[in-house]
């Protein structure tokens, strides 16, 4: 068996692992890369493979960042299957034709307001396109075995979001575990993590690789953040991802307005899908910890704004209010009105809960400049700017290094992928110290070959 990193390499977007086994090639995940420019653009370049001779994607989960690339893959002349949980299904079906259908919006804006340097600016898919490319999605059950190329691949939970899995590969006498993103064991809606047993290869996420999580109660310091901006008049927005936080912050809102300790402010969810990803939740009670009574307060708590012209209107509404919307990390969607309005007054409040990727306009406000760029303007950001990393889906470097000591034997090697590089090498360097493992960061398009004896650097 080979393994070729196509993405997921010093950064956490753009998850691709190429595997060649005696059978074909295959891929696991097939994600977007987002933030930095230079990354972005891969998106663009040929693979190294062909997308038509693909024997499968095997998809750990529903974020774009791991799936996103797949309506891509498809237009260039893959033909499936795409294997995933019966959830990360359902959730793709709302994330790859909202994809294409805000990348059509962005080439569109760009082509009227001429900022572009591509002319005319064109979207890597279409809405269209990312519909046509759930065809190919086939269902895989927890703990059942799929073949796939000659390789046993077998799906174990990971937490982290609804349908989130790990990923077992054995061809022969190797083994080899992909994490995908490993959740937290005091998730508010998903259940934990099933621990991590042991193979002869593990590639593990290291986006909170360097990284605890506050030892603060994350709800008391969302109650206090949105009751001191209500008392100045303020908004609150709260960039989210559609599928998965958006769902959490409106639970603690909910349960926090229930207890009343935070003002009656209306609140708002401005995205059609995190809407719709919403009523996911009702249809798979067995993938998360929620009761009935707190899925019906959670759907209750805001209004759901559905239409471009309703979300028009919430810019020109006063505070205090309460507005969730996509993306998290402001990379896209209704949210960047929504920061072009309320970001220029110190009376309003962005906040963050999730992880902003280098690159992004989140991780820029994140860390304190004075202004964005949006739609071709450098918007001014005088709103106080907070963040609630305890609200974090991703298992903390504490948390990974709990997941991997399950293990009844030590891997031949780990890979750490899937963060910044820091917190790759910071992980990579616990693991050595606290567990005596063998470890490697790959870099971008590396290519191994996993034997029974180790590990070895496979040609290009």
């Amino acid at each position: 068996m080979k393994l070729a990193f196509c993405g997921a390499t010093g950064t956490v977007t753009g998850s691709r692992y190429l595997v060649s086994a005696r059978g074909g090639e295959f891929l696991v995940d097939a994600g977007l890369f987002q933030g930095f420019k230079q990354l972005r653009l891969r998106n663009w370049e040929p693979p190294p493979f062909a997308p038509a001779k693909l024997a499968a994607v095997l998809l750990t989960h529903a974020h774009l960042d791991h799936s996103g690339y797949i309506p891509r893959l498809a237009k260039d002349g893959f033909e499936g299957p795409v294997y995933a949980t019966a959830a990360t299904r359902d959730l793709c079906s709302l994330l790859l034709p909202d994809s294409g259908h805000l990348m059509e919006e962005e080439a569109e804006y760009a082509r009227r307001k001429g900022f572009s340097k591509h002319d005319p600016p064109l979207p890597l898919y279409t809405f269209e396109e990312a519909r046509a490319a759930m065809r190919l999605f086939k269902t895989a059950r927890w703990d059942r075995t799929v073949k796939v190329a000659g390789v046993q691949a077998r799906y174990l939970r990971a937490g982290h979001l609804l349908g989130a899995a790990s990923i077992r590969l054995t061809e022969g006498p190797v083994s080899v575990v992909f994490s995908g993103d490993i959740g937290r064991d005091d998730d508010a809606i998903c259940f934990p993590p099933a621990p991590f047993e042991g193979a002869d290869y593990l590639v593990v996420e290291s986006t909170y690789g360097n990284r605890l999580h506050e030892h603060v109660d994350p709800v008391a310091k969302l109650a206090e953040i949105v009751t001191r901006t209500a008392q100045r008049g303020g908004v609150v927005v709260i960039p989210a991802f559609a599928v998965g936080r958006a769902q959490q912050v409106l639970h603690h809102l909910a349960t926090l307005k229930a207890a009343k300790r935070i003002p009656d402010v209306p609140m708002f969810l401005n995205s059609p899908m995190a809407s719709q990803a919403t009523r996911l939740l009702d249809k798979h009670p067995a993938e998360h910890r929620l009761t009935g009574a707190q899925r019906e307060a959670l759907a209750a708590v805001a209004r759901f704004v559905d239409t471009p012209e309703e979300s028009k209107a919430l810019n020109l509404r006063a505070g205090p209010m309460v507005i969730v919307a996509a993306s998290g990390m402001i990379t896209g969607g209704r949210v960047l009105h929504h920061v072009k309005a309320f970001g220029p007054d110190p009376r309003n409040t962005i906040l963050f809960c999730g992880f902003q990727a280098g690159g992004t306009r989140g991780a820029s406000i994140r860390d304190g400049s004075p202004t964005v760029r949006i739609h071709g303007e450098d918007v001014p950001i005088r709103a106080e700017v907070e963040a609630i990393d305890a609200l974090s889906a991703h298992a903390d470097s504490d948390g990974l290094l709990a997941w991997m000591r399950g293990a009844k034997s030590p891997p031949q090697c780990v890979f750490v992928t899937h963060g910044e590089p820091i917190a790759a090498d910071a992980l990579r360097q616990r693991i050595e110290r606290e567990l005596g493992w063998t470890c490697r960061v790959p870099d971008f398009r590396d290519r191994y070959e996993l034997t029974p004896d180790g590990a070895r650097v496979a040609r290009r």
